[in-house]
């Protein structure tokens, strides 16, 4: 375990060495930095972007608007996906809305969120809308895929619905919730901070972006970019760490 470990952690530091060499190349092909920074002027550029005033209010505020929008797309796609997993007429009754939801374009849904809501507001819908057909889809697949043996014999020893749900059908979607989790999140941590970029709140990662691209600041732009890409690691690593936990708790 140790010899793969660390042969898995080489690899990873050899593509960041490679990502670094191909940015530092491309920098200096362009032959402008007003253009594409180098790699260590964007590091620099990067803590001293941490040490602003903006930064922790901006980072905090993308980060409710994130957990906001997924908080409720999990609530309402659990309220939505198991009864559309046990009954086929319910499922047909919501499948017009997520084919709706799935394919109308995301620009066309902020132009429609910015006459909707406030500012600060449209982040979270457009979020909450990336990733609650991701969420009921593959709950519903989940419910689907459940052994019907089971739910069979759980009828015949007469065992309360409310326990052939909690104790036979989640323990079987969860692979398919947690892999829908970390599909919606990549999804939706994008879509909340280009909702910030076009409607522009006070805070936010988004903002702070459009503000340095508006100001033709590339390194800023690019150190903002690295931060929301942080975060969208973290929250996957924790969804990572929780499912490896619940599924060993099951």
């Amino acid at each position: 375990m140790k010899i793969l470990f660390s042969k898995n952690s080489l690899i990873t530091t050899l593509a960041v060495i490679l990502i670094l060499f191909l940015w530092e190349f491309a920098s200096r092909s362009l032959g402008s930095s007003q253009l594409l920074p180098g790699s260590a002027d964007t590091i620099k550029t990067f803590f001293r972007l941490i040490s602003k005033e903006e930064f922790l209010p901006s980072l905090g505020s993308t980060v409710i608007r994130g957990l906001t929008g997924f908080g409720f797309a999990l609530i309402i796609s659990l309220l939505v996906g198991i009864p559309s997993g046990l009954s086929p007429s319910i499922n047909a009754f919501f499948s017009p809305f997520l084919i709706i939801i799935r394919s109308t374009p995301v620009i066309s849904i902020i132009l429609l969120a910015l006459i909707w809501f406030k500012v600060e507001q449209v982040p979270v819908f457009i979020g909450f809308l990336t990733m609650f057909p991701i969420l009921t889809t593959n709950l519903i697949e989940g419910m689907r895929s459940v052994d019907k043996g089971l739910i069979s014999m759980a009828r015949v020893y007469r065992i309360k619905k409310i326990r052939i749900i909690s104790d036979i059908y989640l323990p079987g979607t969860s692979p398919f919730l947690f892999s829908a989790l970390l599909t919606a999140s990549g999804f939706g941590w994008r879509a909340i901070i280009i909702g910030e970029v076009l409607s522009q709140p006070r805070f936010g990662i988004g903002s702070m972006m459009q503000q340095a691209q508006s100001y033709l600041m590339v390194a800023e732009l690019i150190s903002w970019t690295l931060v929301a890409v942080i975060v969208g690691f973290l929250f996957e690593q924790i969804l990572r760490i929780s499912q490896k936990r619940i599924i060993s708790w099951e």
